[in-house]
């Protein structure tokens, strides 16, 4: 009997360490394709040409701009909503039916195809203004952005100890002020960390930004026009004939795995130094 249990115990064992080297294998496998194939076009010019026509020399220079501009726009709307509506959940809301039915609501979002976010915020703003825009694609990547936030702020919210609310009450100071200055204090690293994984989330979007901005040939900072950006140029110059293309392509992807690696290991690293500090 217990010889037995030894070996449904050893199979088990062996079954989950063979899920995990496949799975760190795969992924041991996409960055070793992506550092031999995007290596070799990770040149200066990379970062201060546009992007170029067929067979062309260039750079991403106008996709990069355009990436940093959108997603920076759209944490900017989805960060500050989404802290409050975190902090309502956790704070106010709590058991309520109506927390209860946003959390739903919330999940639901989570979980939404972002292709179609991307249609939606189609229908609404490029329908409506006649012509795509980055205005439109950073209002996209927000939306899938903000659930993301609101669930990571209600979580941290949860980690504060009653008594650290009690005290604060104890001495007279408003529900408001406790929050702001007791709890946001003591979980604010863990806010960023949701917000920062939030950015690794929405940098590598393609679909919502093909409906949304687009793409453009040239360098704007007019969120106003079409922007081009790192995902949809990957995407068209990875599908071209062109070798050029191709190149970039790689080496724009490498970009971007580099960015949410670096994203992520920031968002954990700050925890680790909040709790060295205190």
């Amino acid at each position: 009997m217990i010889a037995t249990r030894k070996v449904k115990n050893l199979v088990f064992k062996g079954l989950c360490l063979g899920a995990t080297l496949l799975g760190l294998g795969i992924l041991v496998l996409i960055l070793f394709t992506l550092l031999q194939k995007g290596l070799a076009g990770l040149h200066w010019s990379l970062f201060t040409e546009s992007t170029p026509g067929p067979d062309g020399e260039g750079g991403l220079a106008n996709a990069i701009v355009g990436s940093l501009m959108m997603t920076g726009l759209g944490i900017l709307m989805a960060a500050p909503v989404g802290v409050l509506a975190g902090t309502w959940l956790a704070e106010y809301g709590q058991d309520s039916k109506t927390a209860d039915s946003i959390r739903f609501l919330n999940g639901m979002l989570m979980s939404a195809p972002s292709i179609l976010i991307g249609l939606f915020v189609y229908q609404m703003m490029v329908v409506s203004m006649g012509h795509f825009s980055g205005w439109a694609g950073a209002v996209a990547l927000a939306i899938i952005a903000l659930p993301v936030i609101i669930s990571t702020t209600e979580e941290m919210l949860k980690l504060v100890p009653r008594n650290l609310r009690e005290a604060g009450a104890g001495l007279g100071t408003p529900r408001w002020k406790v929050t702001v200055k007791l709890s946001y204090k003591a979980v604010g690293t863990g806010i960023i960390t949701g917000i920062l994984l939030s950015v690794a989330r929405i940098s590598g979007e393609t679909a919502p930004l093909l409906f949304t901005a687009l793409n453009s040939s040239f360098m704007t900072t007019n969120p106003n026009e079409p922007m081009a950006n790192l995902p949809v140029t990957i995407y068209q110059f990875a599908m071209s004939p062109s070798e050029s293309w191709n190149q970039l392509a790689w080496s724009g992807a490498l970009l971007i795995t580099m960015a949410i690696l670096f994203l992520n290991v920031l968002s954990r690293v700050l925890p680790q130094l909040k709790k060295r500090r205190s």
